[in-house]
């Protein structure tokens, strides 16, 4: 497999060796979290919860990194990935990988899961399946709630076929007969529209109060022939194409805003790069989507249940079969103060979501609206929405006469929309709104509230790892960090000039900034610890991020290895460096922990000869993060808080047994399996035990 040279110093290997293929590591992080669907250690209804999660990453890595190959390949581009493979490689292999999981997921659905979910009298009945009474109620429901709002569109010279929604449930339907105007149609198309719901709960009084639920797709296929009056329909089958959704749009427009919101509209009509069917769907009815969406049988996925699976539904009330509910903890240093800007005055307040609550960032928001000593507050929103409460205390604030600055990335993948209305809300209530940098998507997670103290002004800040987003602090691991370090605060405030003036980039103290000195400086640091590992001091690295695939950063990598520096990796998702290969990076392990809940903080750890250095950031260690990207990385400087993220987590990962995976040096990830005797460590519960309640 590898072509290896020795040197005097190490040895040389290809790139082949070097390099990891960055798609291929993406689907294998999908497949992690679709063998979660199977581990007992998930309550089912849990379990049926990985299942829909693994059909929504999978529709993005279609839309997205699939996407992206094929229109490489449309343009005759050559040009071959890092790992030295071309386009077509990756997307063969892409294919043989991705349709061998997607039937591995209905397999675990119709064989374990749905049983188990039976057993607790939580169905979802095939049409064959209904009883008399039951059969009349979904009758009458598809009469009264769906036959409405459906368009059937018969396919003929003067109806061709219509343009299809990105990810959009639809049925093509075989007819016999005439039309009322004596046209022989043989085809039909029935969008499902999206209002309606996918799945439907039959009534306690016929299932005898268990819930029973019926796909809106078997009750538009059992009367789909009332569609068409006169005629009968020989056949139903659905259908749903997968679209090339990778926003492009004018970045040197004058209107930014106004760009994007014409880019959107295309997207839900961009090349389809994938079409899902059931699996008994007629091979001539098959032939004919694959020639209207102009793809081919690798590109083709019959599916044995509803190809809509993302969107079934799994939010049950049964407690016994779900996880255990807790209550995020209070930081105890704002347990016994009032005053929130008091307690941030006293110390640094570091705060690990979800085990802590997000409250406290609401808070510090709430009190610096509503403090009339409070004059300014400025803030990043990547991922908001527009129902968030952060959106309404900014707007809150602004109408009173504070002077509030949002920097809105509106070109945060798939929220666009969302931020766009969050824009709106701002502006209408007063708030100046900021697109950030052309060319620079605004990543960094940062608060400044300027506050009159006497004669004096204060600054405080919060800087996070995760967005400010109220539900994914329940569901994302993240570290937040509320300050009144004068020369942390002095950084936020030259950023915040930065994105919304002009200028050259600010010369900081304390923190490491994106596209500007995070990457050097993580070099630089990487580079001390050889010193250090060659001195005899032991280097030692850890990092803990979402993704790993900026090569400079894993060639320094492997250079500390072969020096003796043991580096320890904890990368959620993609990972482009081969651990553990001899002579390159037999210093070096990765893991993956996948759990609960989403793996999201950004946390690096240099051991600097005995007096760590540990930083938590809102980048990833890839090029667009650190080359594309405002980002910032804050120092942690608290001692008690240094030692507690370097034991809650970093080692408390490192020591999972339960949730870890571990990469080989042949690029295949292992499950980790506790050695016989060995206490049984799961990193996130042992948090909640610890931090929650």
């Amino acid at each position: 497999m590898n072509q290896a040279v020795q040197t005097s110093e190490a040895i040389e290997y290809d790139q082949s060796v070097r390099y990891l293929n960055r798609d291929l590591s993406l689907l294998d992080f999908h497949l992690r979290v679709l063998e979660q669907a199977v581990d007992p250690l998930h309550p089912v209804i849990e379990r049926l919860v990985f299942l829909l999660i693994f059909s929504r990453n999978m529709d993005e890595f279609f839309e997205v990194r699939v996407a992206g190959l094929m229109q490489q390949l449309s343009y005759s581009d050559d040009t071959t990935t890092p790992d030295g493979m071309h386009p077509s490689e990756i997307l063969a292999k892409i294919s043989e990988t991705a349709h061998a999981a997607i039937d591995r997921q209905y397999r675990i659905l119709n064989e374990e899961v749905l049983p188990a979910l039976a057993e607790e009298n939580i169905r979802f009945l095939r049409r064959e399946e209904l009883t008399n009474d039951q059969a009349t109620w979904v009758h009458q429901y598809f009469r009264e709630q769906v036959l409405p709002v459906l368009t059937p569109i018969s396919l003929d010279p003067a109806h061709p076929f219509p343009r299809l929604v990105n990810k959009s449930l639809n049925f093509i339907v075989t007819l016999d007969g005439k039309d009322a105007f004596g046209r022989d149609i043989k085809f039909a198309i029935v969008p499902a529209p999206r209002s309606l719901p996918r799945v439907v709960r039959l009534p306690d009084h016929l299932t005898g109060g268990f819930e029973h639920h019926v796909m809106l797709s078997a009750i538009i296929h059992e009367h789909v022939s009332e569609l068409f009056p006169g005629m009968s329909a020989t056949g139903c089958h659905q259908f749903r194409v997968t679209r090339n959704a990778d926003l492009e749009f004018d970045e040197e427009a004058e209107d930014v805003a106004k760009a994007l919101k014409g880019g959107l509209s295309s997207r839900r009509f961009g090349r389809a790069v994938r079409l899902e069917v059931t699996s008994h769907c007629p091979e001539n009815i098959v032939e004919y989507l694959l020639r209207r969406f102009g793809l081919n049988q690798t590109q083709l996925y019959k599916v044995n249940g509803p190809v809509n699976l993302a969107r079934l539904l799994s939010n049950f009330n049964r407690p016994k079969m779900r996880y255990k509910s807790f209550t995020p903890a209070m930081p105890a240093a704002l347990k016994t103060s009032e005053d929130i800007f008091a307690a941030i005055k006293k110390q640094d307040i570091l705060i690990h979501h979800p085990f802590e609550s997000f409250a406290p960032v609401i808070n510090f928001l709430r009190e610096a609206a509503r403090d009339p000593q409070v004059l300014a507050i400025k803030q990043t929103l990547y991922r908001s929405g527009a129902d968030s409460e952060i959106v309404q205390i900014l707007a809150d604030a602004a109408r009173q006469g504070k002077e509030v600055t949002a920097i809105i990335e509106l070109r945060a993948r798939f929220d666009e929309e969302s931020n766009m209305e969050v824009a709106n809300i701002l502006q209408e209530a007063g708030a100046v709104v900021v697109y950030g940098i052309v060319g620079y998507k605004t990543h960094a997670k940062m608060i400044l509230v300027v506050r009159r103290e006497g004669d004096k002004l204060t600054r405080y800040v919060h800087l996070g790892t995760g967005n400010y987003h109220a539900g994914n602090a329940r569901m994302y691991t993240d570290y937040g960090l509320l300050s009144a370090n004068p020369q942390l605060s002095e950084d936020v405030h030259k950023i915040f000039q930065e994105l919304t003036g002009m200028g050259k980039a600010a010369k900081l103290q304390k923190l490491l900034h994106a596209p500007f000195t995070l990457h050097p400086q993580l070099l630089a640091y990487i580079d001390e610890e050889i010193g250090f590992a060659k001195s005899g001091k032991g280097g030692h690295i850890i990092v803990k991020v979402n993704a790993l695939t900026e090569r400079q950063l894993i060639d320094a990598l492997y250079k500390a290895s072969q020096a003796g520096v043991k580096v320890e990796l904890i990368i959620r998702s993609t990972c482009c460096l081969r651990p553990g290969v001899p002579g390159l990076s037999e210093n070096i392990t990765v893991r993956s922990i996948v759990g609960r809940f989403l793996e999201h903080t950004r946390v690096y750890y240099f051991g600097s000869g005995g007096e760590p250095k540990v930083y938590c950031a809102s980048a990833d260690w890839m090029d667009r993060n650190l080359f594309s990207r405002v980002e910032v990385c804050f120092p942690i400087d608290n001692g008690h808080l240094r030692r507690r993220i370097i034991q809650q987590g970093l080692q408390n990962y490192l020591e999972d047994n339960q949730q870890a995976w571990n990469l080989t040096k042949e690029g295949i990830w292992e499950r980790v399996v506790p050695k016989e005797g060995e206490p049984l460590h799961m990193a996130q519960s042992i948090l909640l035990e610890k931090l929650a309640r």
